[in-house]
């Protein structure tokens, strides 16, 4: 890699370990650059699974304060993100790369919209069920375990369709749904990482850069994101969401 394509490169985490910490979709800005500077297709997606931990790391332990109440939650889900990482990660190694290119930008709406709506949706649910699950139940647990095979396999707007749905199902502010979704983003792509290394071709060059920048921005993207009103948070991830649909649509 010449200079320029290392710089380019950490600049591309800088800005992914940013974006994933406050709203998600940073792998929307990391594989186009890292097929831009000549990787092919599996290598780039397995390298940027790997180089995005330490930024997603980096992020949650920014948000550690929201975090804190949240152990159970974490585990619970956490275990569910685990398993369905490795499934995303296995499906990748086996279907053709197309796969999930028409499903994506559907699942991204369908988050937005549910993002836009969850004030509502869960006044309504919490009116109806007042004595609702604290962790979401059963619902969330499979929609958690379907989110993370998805990040398992490619990530793109994992951490939206994470917000929407806990917003939804549980009865939780959005900032403290956001530190949740930066550990379980972070275990998703560490999981399905360690899966490709025994399985898969791995740019090390490229995770470190990613890394190096992942972790300045993921600190940036923390102090930004921890001072967002639950407004400008939700107006931020429709933003990114819908700027995520349009590049996966034109490319």
């Amino acid at each position: 890699m010449t200079t320029l394509e290392i710089t380019i490169v950490v600049v591309a985490g800088v800005l992914a370990g940013g974006i994933n910490t406050v709203v998600g979709s940073g792998t929307l800005i990391t594989f186009p650059v890292l097929l831009g500077v000549g990787l092919p297709p599996v290598v780039a997606n397995v390298s940027n699974s790997l180089g995005l931990v330490p930024g997603s790391v980096t992020g949650a332990i920014g948000y550690r304060r929201e975090l804190k109440g949240q152990g159970k939650r974490l585990v619970r889900f956490g275990t569910v993100t685990v398993f369905g990482a490795i499934v995303g990660a296995l499906l990748l190694l086996a279907l053709p790369a197309d796969a999930f290119e028409a499903v994506v930008p559907v699942l991204i709406v369908v988050a937005l919209v549910l993002v836009l709506l969850q004030p509502v949706i869960a006044r309504k649910l919490a009116a109806r069920n007042p004595d609702r699950h604290p962790h979401g139940g059963i619902p969330l647990l499979l929609g958690v375990f379907a989110t993370a095979v998805y990040g398992g396999y490619f990530g793109a707007a994992q951490g939206v369709i994470l917000i929407a749905l806990m917003g939804i199902l549980m009865d939780e502010t959005l900032q403290r749904l956001n530190a949740v979704k930066n550990v379980f983003t972070a275990l998703a792509n560490l999981v399905s990482g360690l899966v490709f290394v025994f399985a898969a071709n791995v740019d090390w060059l490229v995770v470190g850069l990613l890394a190096g920048g992942g972790i300045v921005g993921g600190m940036i993207g923390a102090r930004i994101g921890r001072r967002l009103r639950p407004f400008w948070l939700r107006v931020a991830i429709v933003v990114v969401g819908t700027v995520a649909i349009i590049q996966l649509v034109v490319s």
